[in-house]
This record gives structure tokens, sequence and C-alpha cells, in this order.
């Protein structure tokens, strides 16, 4: 090998060094606040949950219209407004945020016969043996 090869070589491991501590502090920031939309999901599905049973098996709800039902049962129906509208919001997008990302970086990573994990740690894979 000559000199510039080996500069050539340690400027791409440095490269590769750098772009992977990026990945891991970008996916690593996202943690905590995937985690609490997280909390806030769990939290908001059981009380719409717990609201639907209770106006499940209340015996007027069969016997009342549909608005007047959910007016006699105000928990479930803010719950439930509540959880469609964390949907619109894309709650479902923020709770998966780490893993679209590392999803997205082993599609380009592909290329370079390279991948990561969940954390962004990078995975060098073998070139493959051209014949």
């Amino acid at each position: 090998m000559n000199s510039l090869s080996i500069k050539t070589l340690c400027c791409s491991s440095t490269d590769l060094k750098a772009f992977e501590r990026r990945l891991t502090e970008y996916v690593s920031c996202l943690q905590p606040a995937t985690g609490r939309w997280r909390m806030i999901l769990i939290v908001v599905s059981v009380c719409t949950a717990t609201g639907a049973w209770n106006w499940l098996i209340d015996p007027d709800t069969q016997k009342v219209s549909f608005l007047s039902s959910l007016w006699n049962h105000p928990f479930f129906t803010i719950s439930c407004v509540t959880l469609i509208g964390l949907f619109f919001a894309g709650i479902h997008k923020r709770v998966v945020a780490p893993s679209i990302i590392a999803a997205r970086c082993r599609t380009v990573l592909a290329e370079y016969n390279m991948s990561c994990d969940d954390t962004g740690k990078l995975i060098l894979k073998p070139r493959p043996h051209i014949q």
C-alpha cells in the first residue's frame, strides 16, 4: 500500500466513526421523547378501554340514543376524542421514530455493504467477492 491509500483509509475510518457517533447520538436523543409518547398513548388507551367497558355494560346505553349515551359517559367520550386527536397529531409516528430512522439508514447503508442496529451502531458487512 502506498501512503495515499493509507491516508484515504484513515480518513474514511474517521468519517465512519463520526457518522456512527452522530447517528447514535441522534437515536439516543429521540429515546426520552419516544418513551413519553408511549406512556401517553398507553394511558389514553387504557382510559378509553375502561370508559368503553363502562359505556357498554351500562343498561341505559341500549335505551337512549347514541348521542345521549355519549353525553351520559363523558369519561369515555373525552378519552376517545383525545385518542383520535393524538392519532391525527401523529403519535403513531412519534412512538416508533427511532426505528423509522434506523430503517431508513439501513436502506441507504445497504448500498455500501453496511447496516446499523436500532441504537445507531454501524455494522460492516464483508465485501462481496466478484469472480
